[in-house]
């Protein structure tokens, strides 16, 4: 399903063509790393746990898998709403109006990106992302796989080796780490899957199978959000968007939350 792309949001956010994204600063190479080793250690930490099951790991890896859910939606929405750091150009990169595959876009976006850390690089991807929602879907795995869940989660990936390794965990606890770790080290993976421009028939049945069953969310569901940007913040399954909007309800009227945080200045 293609999401527009043009025009304005509800909060007057200008809808720019899509544009290419800078790229991330953690090297490729890191990222192949990480994976190669946060995959596979989920994989070894179900397997020793298997030799023990007991009944509760059904109910854990569905608790799991809400967690996870709901830690997609929290970020989401803290990204989206956080103000970038205000005067260093940003605002600039944001609205600019020639060709992003020029020299001269090339050049200002270093000069600015050189200004920022990594967080604020990454705070800025979550407010260029809603003028231009393709251009996530275009991604590779590896791109969207570079994230700093990523790198969060593997150090807990391994933990849980050797935990379960050890026979320290609970069956049930173990497992629900698993998903939850899972979840959440793959959130922006599942969040570009979102974002791509394919018919159905299309979808690999990795992801067309679990959208049946509604362990992840369908792109119709995501583009709620995208429609109002005051809304259903998960970007996994969408089951805990309902709890999140309450919140977000509330941080609003409270006066925590501002649409003044979702453009550059």
């Amino acid at each position: 399903m293609r999401l527009a792309s043009s025009g304005r949001s509800r909060y007057g956010l200008r809808r720019l063509p899509s544009q290419r994204l800078y790229p991330p600063s953690t090297p490729v190479i890191a990222t192949r790393i990480a994976l190669l080793l946060f995959l596979p250690s989920l994989a070894l930490s179900l397997f020793w746990l298997g030799a023990r099951p007991d009944w509760g790991m059904a109910p854990a890896a569905v608790v799991g898998w809400y967690l996870a859910d709901l830690l997609s939606g929290a970020t989401h929405m803290y990204l989206d709403y956080r103000p970038c750091i205000p005067g260093v150009g940003l605002d600039r990169l944001f609205f600019y109006r020639g060709s992003r595959g020029s020299a001269d876009y090339a050049a200002l976006k270093n000069q600015i990106m050189a200004r920022i850390g990594p967080f604020e690089r990454l705070v800025f991807d979550f407010k260029i992302h809603h003028p231009q929602p393709a251009a996530l879907g275009r991604r590779s795995f590896l791109y969207l796989a570079r994230s700093p869940a990523l790198f969060i989660a593997l150090p807990l990936a391994l933990a849980l080796n050797v935990a379960c390794w050890a026979g320290k965990v609970p069956g049930w606890l173990g497992v629900g780490a698993a998903v939850l770790l899972f979840g959440g080290g793959l959130a922006q993976y599942f969040h570009g899957t979102l974002h791509r421009e394919e018919a159905p028939w299309d979808t690999p049945w990795f992801l067309a199978l679990p959208r049946r069953l509604g362990l992840l969310m369908t792109p119709e569901a995501h583009e709620r959000h995208h429609a109002t940007l005051t809304r259903d913040f998960s970007t996994t399954s969408g089951w805990s968007n309902p709890l999140l909007n309450l919140v977000f309800g509330a941080l609003r009227r409270r006066g925590m939350i501002s649409p003044a945080g979702l453009e550059p200045t």
